[in-house]
């Protein structure tokens, strides 16, 4: 495992100490861990949106060309 080591003010240094029962460095520990698999899901997330967007847009691409050739056929057909 890898430390780190960081940086607090006095005064909340001092406010943590009046709680000891507190393990600090778990409780930053887990809130890292909780905060990057929030991040890595909101990232991959946005990836699958991205995928869903491109999908969206062939798909209405595609619907346009045939309706455009549906149109086309009843203009010839003297119907449109």
């Amino acid at each position: 495992m890898v430390s780190v080591t960081l940086a607090i003010p006095e005064e909340v240094k001092t406010k943590m100490d009046r709680f000891s029962e507190i393990n600090w460095s778990g409780f930053i520990r887990k809130s890292i861990i909780q905060k990057t698999e929030e991040l890595v899901w909101k990232e991959e997330l946005l990836k699958q949106l991205k995928t869903d967007r491109d999908f969206e847009d062939w798909a209405v691409e595609m619907g346009r060309k045939v309706n455009k050739g549906i149109a086309e056929k009843l203009r010839k057909k003297g119907l449109l």
